[in-house]
């Protein structure tokens, strides 16, 4: 399957984000993940992370995932910006002809996806293409006061804070993940590989 993969971090409250996992896994940083493919030039796919470590795996977790084909997605091109339309976000990536890497890469052991035994982690995908950064620009759409953001440009890091507010427990889904304010996109960029299909 061919894929052009679109990436976006960004900053939030960690002690929300403690608040919403699932037993068992531990926040990492402070930071959420929207990917979005396009896959075989035609499909649309959204996919929204954060990032944990259960037991020796440190990686990411699935809030949820939508796609073209159940869920009501759509891209459109505009040059060399792509643009993810659902009735719940929508999301712009301008690539802007910088290459290199993505330093949250040395910790991904793969990502925890939901399943009828527990969560089972999925590796991560082998791409060996180079990354092109983008400017970006968001917007979580599920209620009124959700997320939003624009990129500045750079590439910023995420450390992790110590707890502050204990907050009760929050249900683990994307609304409630969609109405943490963003405090600041972190990186975005694109990439493209051939993905083997299992």
């Amino acid at each position: 399957m061919r894929i052009e993969q679109f990436v976006m971090a960004y900053e939030v409250e960690q002690d929300r984000l403690r608040a919403m996992l699932p037993e068992g896994f531990t926040s990492l940083r402070p930071v959420l993940r929207i990917n979005a493919e396009i896959r075989d030039g035609q499909d649309a796919y959204l996919e929204l992370n954060t990032p944990v470590f259960r037991g020796d795996v440190r990686g990411w977790i699935n809030i949820a995932n939508w796609s073209s084909k159940r869920d009501g997605i759509s891209f459109a091109r505009d040059g060399k910006t792509a643009t993810f339309t659902a009735p719940f976000l929508s999301i712009s990536y301008k690539a802007v002809g910088i290459t290199g890497g993505c330093p949250a890469e040395k910790e991904n052991q793969g990502c925890f996806f939901a399943a009828e035994e527990g969560y089972l982690l999925q590796p991560p995908d082998v791409i060996v293409s180079q990354k092109e950064f983008c400017d970006c620009t968001f917007a979580w759409n599920f209620h009124e006061g959700d997320a939003r953001g624009k990129s500045l440009g750079k590439t910023l890091p995420a450390f992790a804070t110590e707890p502050v507010i204990d907050y009760e427990k929050q249900p683990f889904s994307a609304p409630e993940a969609a109405a943490i304010a963003c405090r600041q996109v972190l990186g975005t960029y694109t990439v493209k590989f051939q993905r083997e299909e299992i």
